[in-house]
């Protein structure tokens, strides 16, 4: 199949890019880096042409809450529009566990309207939730440090690596759509300043971390499950944190 992975470029996407090739697909990794924008629409029907998939990876490049909104509505708009034109048979979205149960965080309330465009397009399709990215640890305490020290929240994560991210999607992206929602995570739940004491401690950063009920995350208060899978079908890997932090340290 020809598989057209917007945002191809990236973290995930790159490595979305080379699951496909290697289970001989024809991938292509599309991004404004490769002349196609899916914001202004340009180079977007040339790529999209013979396509029978595409996957939308593609993030925001700025998270203020009316930015982030815009670009996520008028991107995947402008994609299933064009998807219409180009024939393609399934749309696979990447968005985030629990975002419709944090509406006072303008990001996730801009991927839930995103989810909203697609499951209303008409369109076959399917929506992969994952949790937060182990990759994310050290973003996350720098975000949540004053001071020189980080207060984190004591809401539960079940975070996973961005390799297990783009596998399960390239799997989806290779299967047929699911018209709904696919939740993947990783096997293990913590708390958030659980989780970035130990990245932190891993690093060899020793900034003090402080559990904080009140502290927000990017904006909004966690109160318990709600960025951890809930679905009895949810996927899980396999990696831990510890054998994912031992793999960065051989590196």
């Amino acid at each position: 199949m020809k598989i057209v992975v917007i945002g191809g470029t990236g973290l995930i996407g790159s490595k979305v890019v080379g699951h496909l090739v290697a289970d001989g697909h024809e991938a292509v990794a599309a991004s404004p880096n490769s002349g196609v924008d899916t914001i202004t629409g340009e180079g977007l029907a040339g790529a999209l042409a013979g396509a029978n998939v595409v996957v939308d990876v593609s993030n925001s490049p700025s998270f203020a809450d009316a930015d982030v909104l815009a670009f996520f509505t008028t991107s995947t708009a402008n994609q299933l529009a064009a998807e219409r034109e180009a024939g393609v048979t399934h749309h696979v979205a990447l968005s985030i566990v629990g975002a419709e149960r944090v509406p006072n965080s303008g990001y996730l309330r801009a991927k839930v309207a995103q989810e909203r465009l697609i499951e209303q397009s008409g369109l076959p399709y399917s929506i992969v939730r994952a949790t937060q990215f182990y990759e994310f640890a050290m973003r996350i305490a720098d975000e949540a440090t004053v001071d020189g020290t980080a207060r984190l929240s004591t809401g539960i994560m079940q975070p996973i690596a961005a390799a297990d991210v783009s596998a399960a999607v390239a799997r989806v992206a290779a299967d047929e759509p699911v018209n709904g929602i696919i939740e993947i995570g990783g096997p293990e739940r913590m708390t958030q300043d659980q989780f970035v004491r130990t990245g932190l401690a891993a690093k060899g950063d020793t900034r003090p971390v402080i559990g904080d009920p009140e502290a927000k995350y990017f904006g909004t208060k966690l109160t318990g499950t709600e960025l951890v899978p809930l679905s009895d079908d949810a996927r899980l890997s396999t990696t831990t944190f510890a054998d994912w932090l031992a793999a960065q340290s051989t590196r």
